[in-house]
């Protein structure tokens, strides 16, 4: 691995840690066996790489044009944190009986195998609102905290409520499906032959919608912190948009780009290791998904084709931060290791 990027996410993941102990309650608060359940699925050694996007994106971003990437804007790690407790809700409801029914996560029994099925749903929902909390209690203006529990909240979703602001993919009143559409299509694919436009769609939802939130609302915060308004009331916000229109829609549709384009590629590499690696090297049970007949990259397209398309979108991801000029290489450097990790 790149020395720089190592350094990267040792120091980007203790952060996260250091946050979400200050963040989560303790394993002695009441009710104790859920706060139990939600710190032994969040502290069960993930690599905090949705979360350390987001910081990356927002230092990227409120640097741009200062020559400056070392401040890491107000509130970042705390939104980070806040990104990686939906990503563990999502995979301690995802391990469950009803859903994938799997006993190993990150190479630790799965939540509901430790604590039972009803406290691990529980588990899964406290940690979903505690992330919304977290992000309401940042230290931004209330207009970009809207602007980031929007986003957020889609990236979530099913795809139905309003649209981005920033892009052209709304059609009428419905947007592509986030994280919890891309559930239900994949787990109502099992069993069916997959399609390159079903993979495509289950993928961009249930994996790269999130990938791109913690991205685009990084760079959310960052702008507020480059046009030093953190400290202005919101109709300064507005005021301050309005006086350079054409520059927060083009920074944000260019994170969404790169988000989109990495998120895709994580999880066509994610369908690679699932069937090349063992589950001891994957901390997870691997072969699943092709017992399963899940919709994969490598089912429909297979294995050369699919490592070639994931080398394919990290150059097109990498191509949409040119603006950013040297202020994107840590963002760069993570999307590279994305398509180059063997775990």
């Amino acid at each position: 691995m790149n020395p720089d990027v190592e350094s990267l996410l040792k120091s980007g993941a203790a952060l996260t840690d250091e946050t979400l102990e200050r963040l989560l309650p303790s394993a002695t608060t009441e009710p104790h066996s859920i706060h139990r359940a939600m710190r032994h699925s969040t502290f069960a050694g993930g690599k905090r790489l949705r979360p350390i996007l987001c910081m990356e994106a927002a230092r990227m971003v409120s640097a741009r044009g200062t020559g400056d990437q070392a401040t890491l804007p107000e509130g970042a790690a705390e939104l980070g944190a806040a990104i990686e407790m939906v990503h563990t809700y999502s995979l301690i409801h995802d391990d469950l009986p009803a859903l994938d029914n799997d006993d190993l996560r990150r190479g630790k029994p799965t939540c509901h195998v430790v604590f039972g099925e009803a406290i691990a749903i529980l588990a899964g929902d406290a940690l979903q609102t505690l992330a919304f909390q977290t992000i309401a209690q940042l230290p931004a203006p209330p207009a970009t905290i809207v602007a980031i529990l929007r986003d957020f909240s889609i990236a979530i979703g099913t795809g139905v409520g309003g649209s981005h602001p920033d892009d052209d993919t709304t059609i009428g009143n419905e947007l592509p499906p986030g994280m919890i559409g891309g559930q239900v299509m994949d787990i109502e694919g099992e069993g069916h032959t997959p399609t390159p436009e079903l993979v495509e769609r289950i993928h961009r939802a249930k994996t790269g919608a999130l990938i791109t939130a913690s991205i685009v609302t990084g760079g959310l915060l960052g702008l507020g912190a480059a046009n030093t308004l953190s400290s202005r009331p919101e109709a300064a916000l507005h005021a301050a948009v309005a006086e350079r229109p054409a520059v927060q829609p083009n920074i944000i549709a260019a994170l969404r780009t790169f988000g989109e384009k990495a998120g895709l590629a994580f999880q066509i590499i994610d369908d690679i290791l699932d069937v090349t690696q063992t589950s001891a090297e994957l901390g997870k049970t691997a072969g699943k998904d092709t017992a399963a007949i899940k919709a994969t990259w490598p089912a429909v397209y297979g294995l050369e084709q699919s490592k070639h398309d994931a080398t394919s979108l990290i150059a097109d991801a990498f191509a949409a931060l040119a603006p950013f000029g040297q202020a994107a290489t840590p963002l760069k450097s993570l999307a590279q290791y994305l398509v180059d990790r063997t775990h």
